[in-house]
């Protein structure tokens, strides 16, 4: 089976050229997913003169940009870390700016004619079982605390499911078709004059100004700037690698089936979620499919990301018996795609945007924790004001070089990751049955960081 979004955005497999050259950039980023390249497009906008290349080592949008949910949403239901980490009024500001940052890119695909099937049905954060009940409440509180009120009470009918028991809707909230999205904004960064080099993967680079990109292909690519925007695959760079954990996201697509939709209800185009740790994430498309993830399949040891992580159909098979379970009137529907893709997990849930060891000429953007199609807009805006040394609210905000914890070292993280996995695997589906949980799977779950 292949990548559904992928498959549909890239019909004929045409890609941009590699690296074939040694040559130099005033901006380097290595990535070419959504924060390379919003990185990019917003470098452009302040210094259009400003020469910027990307490197990606496969293809723009090949990584998470093109393998997630789609699902684009906002930091507010991560208020309470940025209250944490930035105090009441940053946390409001970059909440708000998050949100403002879906008719950003809603105005974006408009004008320059992105068809990335950008549906505003809002996002659905709901319980599937008694264990999930209130699992919001305390964002509630805070939103209400600080003056702020993006999310209300849902509706349930909405999802097509009776297995949803409650919710809520942050109905700012929207879906796009992820590799749509990549693919036009690589022709926008393209059309303002940035140059990108596909398959060309960054083998090592150096630390001192100007930074020197040495590729597999042995050319050089030497930059006075560089960005980080590489992903899960930032898990190789050593000051980041304690940082974050590498998990897979699973997903399976289903048949158009329009007409079974409208019978359920579910017309709304609604994303949708539970509230497990292994979270679920669903949301139908166009064409009438649904397409149904879950988190937390599989962890990586260290910087080591196999195939697993391309497509595992033993995950898939489970994916496929979850959304069978939470659509039962959907029995006998077809699966027709699966595939995996690697998520960086930071301690936080938010992500790591900064200077890399303090160093004002590389810096850095990953840890999106699968929560970047929104955000990595607002990312790429505060990245481009790093990366060309200007003093704003972004490059100041109180996101940026933020200490937000790490992980222990390998082996200790793999197999406490490992341990911990298990645990929650099997708590969740006791909890789904609404049984109680064993007390030993109870206590690992809590040493999880939260999604």
């Amino acid at each position: 089976m292949s990548i559904l979004w992928l498959e549909q955005a890239l019909p004929d497999g045409s890609t941009a050229e590699p690296l074939r050259e040694s040559t130099r950039a005033d901006v380097a980023i290595i990535g070419g997913g959504y924060v390379g390249l919003w990185t990019a497009i917003h470098i452009k906008q302040l210094q259009p003169a400003c020469d910027v290349a990307i490197v990606e080592q496969g293809v723009c949008g090949g990584g998470a940009s093109g393998r997630n949910g789609g699902f684009v949403l906002t930091w507010w239901p991560k208020i309470d870390t940025l209250v944490a980490l930035c105090g009441d009024a940053e946390a409001v500001r970059l909440a708000a700016a998050s949100e403002r940052a879906i008719e950003s890119i809603a105005a974006f695909c408009a004008a320059e004619q992105i068809d990335a099937h950008f549906v505003r049905g809002g996002w659905v954060w709901s319980a599937t079982n008694r264990a999930q009940e209130g699992a919001w409440d305390a964002v509630l509180r805070t939103c209400d605390r600080l003056g702020v009120a993006p999310f209300a009470r849902a509706d349930m009918a909405r999802t097509g499911s009776t297995v949803h028991r409650s919710g809520i809707i942050e109905a700012s909230n929207a879906t796009v078709h992820p590799a749509a999205l990549a693919r036009g904004l690589m022709r926008a960064a393209l059309a303002r004059g940035v140059r990108i080099y596909e398959r060309t993967r960054v083998a090592t680079f150096t630390r001192d100004a100007p930074v020197l990109m040495r590729t597999d292909g042995g050319f050089l690519l030497r930059a006075d700037r560089v960005v980080l925007a590489t992903g899960a695959w930032a898990s190789g760079v050593r000051e980041l690698s304690r940082r974050m954990v590498v998990v897979s996201s699973d997903i399976v697509a289903t048949e158009p089936i329009p007409e079974r939709l409208a019978a359920i209800g579910w017309t709304d185009g609604s994303a949708i979620t539970d509230s497990q740790l292994r979270v679920h994430y669903y949301r139908t498309t166009r064409e009438g499919r649904i397409v149904f993830g879950k988190g937390g399949g599989a962890l990586a040891f260290g910087a080591t990301i196999g195939r697993a992580f391309d497509r595992d159909p033993w995950r898939a098979m489970e994916v496929a018996r979850d959304f069978a379970r939470t659509y039962p009137a959907l029995s006998g529907v077809r699966i027709t795609h699966d595939w995996s893709g690697a998520v960086e997990r930071t301690p936080t849930a938010l992500p790591l945007i900064g200077r890399l060891g303090g160093r004002p000429h590389i810096v850095h953007g990953v840890g999106w924790s699968g929560h970047g199609v929104g955000p990595s807009y607002l990312g790429g805006r505060i990245l481009a004001s790093l990366a060309l040394g200007l003093h704003d609210e972004w490059s100041e905000s109180g996101i940026v070089d933020q200490s937000m914890g790490g992980f222990p070292p390998e082996p200790v993280r793999y197999l406490g990751g490992t341990l911990v996995r298990a645990a929650v695997t099997r708590k969740e589906y006791a909890e789904w049955d609404d049984r109680k949980p064993g007390i030993l799977d109870a206590a690992l779950a809590r040493l999880a960081p939260n999604h």
